[in-house]
Protein backbone atom coordinates (compact mmCIF):
# COMPACT_ATOMS: atom_id res chain seq x y z
CA UNK A 1 0.00 0.00 0.00
CA UNK A 2 1.03 3.64 -0.43
CA UNK A 3 1.73 5.38 2.68
CA UNK A 4 2.42 9.31 4.52
CA UNK A 5 5.97 8.99 5.80
CA UNK A 6 6.18 12.66 7.15
CA UNK A 7 4.60 15.89 7.47
CA UNK A 8 5.95 19.08 6.56
CA UNK A 9 4.17 22.52 7.16
CA UNK A 10 6.01 25.81 5.59
CA UNK A 11 5.16 29.53 5.32
CA UNK A 12 4.04 30.57 1.49
CA UNK A 13 5.17 34.12 1.74
CA UNK A 14 4.78 35.62 -1.80
CA UNK A 15 8.03 37.71 -1.71
CA UNK A 16 10.11 34.26 -0.80
CA UNK A 17 9.76 33.77 -3.96
CA UNK A 18 10.37 36.94 -5.61
CA UNK A 19 13.44 36.48 -3.89
CA UNK A 20 14.26 33.55 -5.29
CA UNK A 21 13.67 34.18 -8.70
CA UNK A 22 15.52 37.73 -8.94
CA UNK A 23 18.58 35.82 -6.96
CA UNK A 24 18.58 37.95 -4.28
CA UNK A 25 18.27 34.29 -1.48
CA UNK A 26 21.76 35.55 -0.72
CA UNK A 27 20.90 39.33 0.47
CA UNK A 28 21.43 40.17 3.90
CA UNK A 29 17.60 40.23 4.36
CA UNK A 30 16.82 36.99 3.18
CA UNK A 31 20.10 34.88 3.77
CA UNK A 32 18.51 34.36 7.41
CA UNK A 33 14.91 32.73 5.97
CA UNK A 34 16.76 30.73 3.62
CA UNK A 35 19.21 29.37 5.87
CA UNK A 36 16.32 28.37 8.23
CA UNK A 37 15.81 25.06 5.17
CA UNK A 38 19.05 24.07 4.26
CA UNK A 39 18.59 21.14 6.80
CA UNK A 40 15.13 20.50 4.97
CA UNK A 41 16.41 20.46 1.39
CA UNK A 42 19.33 17.48 2.97
CA UNK A 43 16.34 15.44 4.91
CA UNK A 44 13.78 15.37 1.75
CA UNK A 45 16.33 14.77 -0.74
CA UNK A 46 17.73 11.56 1.56
CA UNK A 47 14.05 10.96 2.19
CA UNK A 48 13.13 10.46 -1.40
CA UNK A 49 9.25 10.82 -1.57
CA UNK A 50 7.41 9.71 -4.29
CA UNK A 51 4.35 12.10 -4.15
CA UNK A 52 3.52 15.45 -2.07
CA UNK A 53 0.50 15.62 -0.74
CA UNK A 54 0.53 19.71 -1.13
CA UNK A 55 -2.16 21.67 1.25
CA UNK A 56 -2.55 25.35 0.43
CA UNK A 57 -4.77 27.63 -0.26
CA UNK A 58 -5.51 29.90 -3.34
CA UNK A 59 -4.95 33.68 -3.62
CA UNK A 60 -7.59 34.19 -6.50
CA UNK A 61 -5.76 32.41 -9.12
CA UNK A 62 -7.26 29.62 -9.87
CA UNK A 63 -10.79 30.83 -8.27
CA UNK A 64 -12.68 33.82 -7.81
CA UNK A 65 -15.42 34.84 -5.41
CA UNK A 66 -17.74 33.29 -8.52
CA UNK A 67 -16.58 30.06 -7.46
CA UNK A 68 -15.45 29.05 -3.92
CA UNK A 69 -14.84 25.71 -3.17
CA UNK A 70 -14.43 24.93 0.77
CA UNK A 71 -11.46 21.70 -0.54
CA UNK A 72 -10.40 21.49 -4.71
CA UNK A 73 -8.81 17.97 -4.87
CA UNK A 74 -6.21 18.72 -8.49
CA UNK A 75 -6.85 15.83 -10.22
CA UNK A 76 -5.17 16.87 -13.32
CA UNK A 77 -1.82 15.41 -14.70
CA UNK A 78 -0.10 18.86 -14.57
CA UNK A 79 -0.50 22.13 -12.97
CA UNK A 80 1.26 25.19 -14.56
CA UNK A 81 2.26 28.14 -12.74
CA UNK A 82 -0.44 30.59 -12.25
CA UNK A 83 0.41 34.58 -13.62
CA UNK A 84 -0.76 36.37 -10.21
CA UNK A 85 0.01 39.74 -12.24
CA UNK A 86 3.57 39.79 -12.72
CA UNK A 87 3.90 36.92 -15.43
CA UNK A 88 4.04 32.88 -13.78
CA UNK A 89 7.40 31.98 -11.90
CA UNK A 90 10.17 30.91 -13.42
CA UNK A 91 9.46 27.08 -12.14
CA UNK A 92 8.97 23.99 -13.28
CA UNK A 93 5.22 22.75 -14.47
CA UNK A 94 4.24 20.45 -11.97
CA UNK A 95 3.60 17.13 -12.24
CA UNK A 96 0.13 15.87 -10.99
CA UNK A 97 -0.65 12.07 -10.13
CA UNK A 98 -4.37 11.07 -11.48
CA UNK A 99 -4.35 7.51 -10.67
CA UNK A 100 -3.71 8.34 -7.02
CA UNK A 101 -5.72 11.85 -6.67
CA UNK A 102 -8.77 10.30 -8.32
CA UNK A 103 -8.96 7.80 -5.70
CA UNK A 104 -8.50 10.21 -2.81
CA UNK A 105 -11.50 11.70 -3.93
CA UNK A 106 -13.90 8.48 -4.60
CA UNK A 107 -12.25 7.74 -0.74
CA UNK A 108 -12.89 11.13 0.10
CA UNK A 109 -16.21 11.41 -0.64
CA UNK A 110 -17.85 8.18 0.30
CA UNK A 111 -16.04 9.31 3.71
CA UNK A 112 -18.69 12.26 3.30
CA UNK A 113 -15.96 15.16 2.66
CA UNK A 114 -17.28 17.12 0.24
CA UNK A 115 -14.44 17.77 -2.23
CA UNK A 116 -14.28 19.55 -5.56
CA UNK A 117 -12.60 17.71 -7.93
CA UNK A 118 -10.67 19.91 -10.50
CA UNK A 119 -9.05 18.91 -13.59
CA UNK A 120 -7.52 22.00 -14.83
CA UNK A 121 -6.25 24.53 -12.57
CA UNK A 122 -3.02 26.81 -12.48
CA UNK A 123 -1.51 26.88 -9.06
CA UNK A 124 0.23 30.27 -7.47
CA UNK A 125 2.57 30.85 -4.66
CA UNK A 126 0.56 29.21 -2.42
CA UNK A 127 2.00 25.93 -3.59
CA UNK A 128 5.21 26.63 -5.49
CA UNK A 129 6.84 28.77 -2.74
CA UNK A 130 7.34 25.86 -0.23
CA UNK A 131 8.48 23.60 -3.59
CA UNK A 132 10.99 26.14 -3.88
CA UNK A 133 11.88 25.72 -0.03
CA UNK A 134 12.34 22.48 0.02
CA UNK A 135 13.59 21.59 -3.73
CA UNK A 136 15.29 24.76 -4.32
CA UNK A 137 15.98 25.18 -8.07
CA UNK A 138 15.63 22.12 -9.49
CA UNK A 139 14.89 21.83 -14.04
CA UNK A 140 11.80 19.38 -12.95
CA UNK A 141 10.30 19.16 -9.36
CA UNK A 142 11.24 15.72 -8.71
CA UNK A 143 7.72 14.56 -7.60
CA UNK A 144 4.61 14.25 -8.12
CA UNK A 145 2.34 16.49 -6.76
CA UNK A 146 -1.44 16.21 -5.65
CA UNK A 147 -2.62 19.78 -4.64
CA UNK A 148 -5.53 20.48 -2.38
CA UNK A 149 -6.99 24.06 -2.38
CA UNK A 150 -8.65 25.25 0.88
CA UNK A 151 -10.51 28.30 1.16
CA UNK A 152 -9.42 30.39 3.96
CA UNK A 153 -9.65 33.39 2.05
CA UNK A 154 -13.51 34.19 2.00
CA UNK A 155 -15.30 33.73 4.96
CA UNK A 156 -16.09 31.52 6.19
CA UNK A 157 -13.30 28.86 6.00
CA UNK A 158 -13.17 25.39 7.48
CA UNK A 159 -12.79 24.71 10.82
CA UNK A 160 -9.85 23.30 12.32
CA UNK A 161 -11.76 20.41 13.53
CA UNK A 162 -13.07 19.47 9.77
CA UNK A 163 -9.64 20.09 8.83
CA UNK A 164 -7.85 17.59 11.13
CA UNK A 165 -10.69 14.89 10.30
CA UNK A 166 -9.17 15.68 7.07
CA UNK A 167 -6.26 14.65 7.08
CA UNK A 168 -7.39 11.60 9.48
CA UNK A 169 -9.52 10.11 6.14
CA UNK A 170 -6.68 11.66 3.85
CA UNK A 171 -4.35 9.11 5.43
CA UNK A 172 -7.19 6.61 5.09
CA UNK A 173 -7.71 6.76 1.21
CA UNK A 174 -3.75 6.72 0.30
CA UNK A 175 -2.90 3.69 2.78
CA UNK A 176 -5.83 2.11 0.11
CA UNK A 177 -4.20 2.90 -2.69
CA UNK A 178 -2.43 -0.37 -4.69
CA UNK A 179 1.06 1.12 -4.92
CA UNK A 180 4.53 1.27 -3.15
CA UNK A 181 4.57 5.13 -3.37
CA UNK A 182 6.12 7.22 -0.41
CA UNK A 183 4.13 10.15 0.44
CA UNK A 184 5.28 13.46 2.41
CA UNK A 185 2.27 15.62 3.10
CA UNK A 186 2.59 19.50 3.11
CA UNK A 187 0.22 21.84 5.22
CA UNK A 188 1.03 25.55 3.94
CA UNK A 189 0.56 29.17 4.91
CA UNK A 190 0.71 31.51 8.20
CA UNK A 191 1.99 31.94 10.74
CA UNK A 192 0.58 35.09 12.42
CA UNK A 193 0.22 38.20 10.21
CA UNK A 194 -2.26 40.82 8.94
CA UNK A 195 -2.05 42.05 5.27
CA UNK A 196 -4.57 44.86 6.02
CA UNK A 197 -6.24 47.58 8.40
CA UNK A 198 -5.02 48.99 11.51
CA UNK A 199 -3.38 46.08 12.45
CA UNK A 200 -1.45 45.58 9.47
CA UNK A 201 2.46 44.10 9.93
CA UNK A 202 0.67 42.57 13.15
CA UNK A 203 2.63 39.29 14.33
CA UNK A 204 2.23 37.80 17.43
CA UNK A 205 5.40 35.41 18.28
CA UNK A 206 4.19 33.66 21.62
CA UNK A 207 1.05 32.52 19.89
CA UNK A 208 3.24 31.22 17.02
CA UNK A 209 5.49 29.66 19.17
CA UNK A 210 2.64 27.95 21.20
CA UNK A 211 1.10 26.86 18.07
CA UNK A 212 4.36 25.42 16.97
CA UNK A 213 4.81 23.50 20.49
CA UNK A 214 1.03 22.21 19.84
CA UNK A 215 1.32 21.32 16.32
CA UNK A 216 3.80 18.23 17.74
CA UNK A 217 2.40 17.15 20.97
CA UNK A 218 -1.93 18.67 20.99
CA UNK A 219 -3.28 18.70 17.54
CA UNK A 220 -6.70 18.00 19.34
CA UNK A 221 -6.71 20.78 21.43
CA UNK A 222 -5.65 23.24 18.51
CA UNK A 223 -8.72 21.45 16.65
CA UNK A 224 -11.07 22.94 18.74
CA UNK A 225 -9.56 26.51 18.13
CA UNK A 226 -12.49 28.69 17.22
CA UNK A 227 -11.98 31.21 13.99
CA UNK A 228 -12.46 34.00 16.07
CA UNK A 229 -9.20 33.08 18.18
CA UNK A 230 -6.91 32.84 14.68
CA UNK A 231 -8.30 36.43 13.86
CA UNK A 232 -8.08 37.73 17.57
CA UNK A 233 -4.06 36.47 18.16
CA UNK A 234 -2.92 35.58 14.86
CA UNK A 235 -4.06 38.61 12.65
CA UNK A 236 -6.57 37.96 9.91
CA UNK A 237 -4.71 35.89 7.46
CA UNK A 238 -3.29 33.48 10.50
CA UNK A 239 -5.98 31.36 9.90
CA UNK A 240 -4.60 29.50 7.06
CA UNK A 241 -3.01 27.30 9.81
CA UNK A 242 -6.01 25.65 9.60
CA UNK A 243 -4.05 23.91 6.63
CA UNK A 244 -1.41 22.76 9.10
CA UNK A 245 -4.09 20.89 10.90
CA UNK A 246 -4.70 18.80 7.52
CA UNK A 247 -1.11 17.65 7.82
CA UNK A 248 -1.58 16.27 11.65
CA UNK A 249 -4.19 14.71 10.95
CA UNK A 250 -2.51 12.55 8.45
CA UNK A 251 0.29 11.60 10.57
CA UNK A 252 0.59 9.22 13.89
CA UNK A 253 -0.81 10.42 17.12
CA UNK A 254 2.84 10.51 18.47
CA UNK A 255 5.56 11.76 15.59
CA UNK A 256 8.99 12.75 15.91
CA UNK A 257 10.51 16.46 15.50
CA UNK A 258 12.85 16.43 13.11
CA UNK A 259 13.62 19.83 12.18
CA UNK A 260 11.86 23.58 13.55
CA UNK A 261 12.82 27.25 12.51
CA UNK A 262 11.09 30.24 13.29
CA UNK A 263 12.02 33.75 11.25
CA UNK A 264 10.30 37.18 11.67
CA UNK A 265 10.27 38.91 9.68
CA UNK A 266 9.84 37.62 5.43
CA UNK A 267 7.95 40.59 4.10
CA UNK A 268 5.25 41.40 7.07
CA UNK A 269 4.61 37.77 7.89
CA UNK A 270 6.07 35.29 10.63
CA UNK A 271 7.59 32.63 8.85
CA UNK A 272 6.98 28.48 10.59
CA UNK A 273 8.28 25.27 9.74
CA UNK A 274 8.54 21.96 11.30
CA UNK A 275 8.90 18.65 10.01
CA UNK A 276 7.22 15.77 11.03
CA UNK A 277 7.83 12.08 10.66
CA UNK A 278 5.96 9.10 11.63
CA UNK A 279 7.81 7.25 14.04
CA UNK A 280 7.05 3.43 11.64
CA UNK A 281 7.32 3.58 8.23
CA UNK A 282 9.67 7.03 7.70
CA UNK A 283 13.18 4.68 7.21
CA UNK A 284 15.37 6.08 4.43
Amino acid sequence: MARIVAGVTSSHVPAIGAAIDNKRSGDAYWQPVFAGFERSKQWIADLKPDVIFLVYNDHASAFSLEVIPTFALGCAAEFKPADEGWGPRPVPTVEGYPQMAWHIAQSLILDEFDITIVNQMDVDHGLTVPLSLMFGEPDAWPVRVIPLAVNVVQYPPPTGNRCYNLGKAIRRAVELFDSNDKVVIFGTGGMSHQLQGPRAGFINKEFDADFLNRIVTDPVGLSRMPHVEYLREAGSEGVEMVMWLIMRGALDDDVREVHRFYHVPASNTAVGHIILENKVGAAR
